[in-house]
């Protein structure tokens, strides 16, 4: 295994968790722009249409892929910079 492979592992998952984050904000900021006055729904919610369910869920699901394919991807650019070689 390649040393930069190891040494990125303990940044990965610490930039995964704060993307996570940060992705579930940009959601939450993205859902009031929409016209939304409440939290987006929860599968179970009964008192939510499907349609306002899915929607909430694709868009959702949409945003934490970007939030984390940008993040993962800076940051082995940025181990590529300071090692010379590629994560991955």
């Amino acid at each position: 295994m390649k040393v930069s492979k190891i040494l990125y592992k303990p940044v990965g998952l610490a930039i995964g968790a704060t993307s996570g984050a940060v992705a579930g904000a940009v959601f939450g900021e993205v859902w009031k722009k929409l016209g939304h006055d409440e939290d987006a729904p929860d599968a179970t919610d009964e008192h939510r249409s499907w349609r306002e369910v899915l929607l909430a869920a694709a868009l959702q699901g949409a945003i934490f892929a970007v939030v984390k394919a940008t993040v993962d991807r800076s940051g082995a650019v940025a181990l590529k910079r300071l090692t010379g070689t590629w994560p991955g």
